[in-house]
């Protein structure tokens, strides 16, 4: 791809657009992010916490143990939500026929919309991680890595969301994904403990869970252990994005609930 032809005009216009929707209604949409967390780390972190041993951890505190799984929990319900709602409007108001139209390909309309969803995701994640230092006295081991992850987790899970919002025909589909299937594999992908903490067979039941190794992936770059090889954590993560892409191509080649 020549990234010299790309219309970065157009891009920035469905960015900027995106974005401003976010800060319209930026009080509502950190707040309620930023409570449920506090009540997670109040509920798990103080309470439950201060009766667990560090050792089961790493040496680590159970509060510092769940901040980034608690961190990824967020990142998978706003990136996904983000975009899923960002692309579903102007199919629902007739407006992606203007888009269609228009001077801008699927690398425009992907930073555009993709790149908005991760954006808006990404400042709800530093808030997040500060409101932690409230209540759990972290650090990150890997603060380069854990940079990096979190931008491609939220990369992923944006342009997932995209796809999601090309979907669904209707606001409630919007949310059966996130509510029925990302939430439970974030809960049971190790949110809150270690699988090795399970018995078999759950200890393999846990490990075809795709969350699971999002959540290793991450929990590596903050504490510098995890219940998979840090490789294999980051290369599902890789290919999640590769898969994603393909399929929004094959969407935007054959005009999939775009056209008609």
């Amino acid at each position: 791809m020549n990234f010299l032809s790309l219309n970065l005009r157009g891009a920035l216009a469905i960015f900027t657009n995106e974005l401003a929707r976010f800060f319209r209604t930026v009080f509502g949409s950190i707040l309620s992010p930023v409570l449920t967390t506090s009540l997670y780390f109040i509920v798990f972190g103080a309470a439950i916490g201060s009766q667990m041993d560090p050792s089961q951890f790493g040496g680590v505190s159970y509060g510092a143990f769940i901040v980034p799984g608690l961190l990824m929990l967020t990142l998978l319900s706003e990136s996904t939500s983000n975009a899923s709602f960002g692309i579903y409007m102007p199919r629902f108001t007739g407006a992606i026929y203007e888009l269609l139209s228009a001077p801008v390909g699927v690398a425009e309309t992907l930073i555009g919309f993709v790149g908005a969803a991760a954006c808006k995701s990404l400042i709800i994640a530093a808030i997040i991680l500060l409101t932690a230092l409230l209540f759990v006295d972290y650090s990150i081991a890997h603060p380069v890595y854990a940079v990096g992850y979190i931008v491609l987790v939220a990369a992923a899970f944006s342009l997932f969301g995209f796809i999601l919002g090309v979907w669904a025909d209707g606001f409630e589909k919007l949310s059966i994904i996130p509510m029925l299937v990302l939430t439970p594999l974030t809960f049971l992908g190790g949110t809150f403990y270690s699988i090795r903490m399970l018995d078999e067979p759950w200890q393999t039941v846990a490990q075809f869970n795709p969350v699971f190794y999002l959540i290793n992936g991450l929990r590596w770059t903050f504490t510098g252990q995890a219940d998979v090889p840090i490789a294999l954590a980051f290369g599902m993560t890789l290919g999640f994005v590769v898969l994603c892409i393909a399929v929004i191509a094959v969407i935007f080649k054959t005009g999939w609930r775009l056209r008609g």
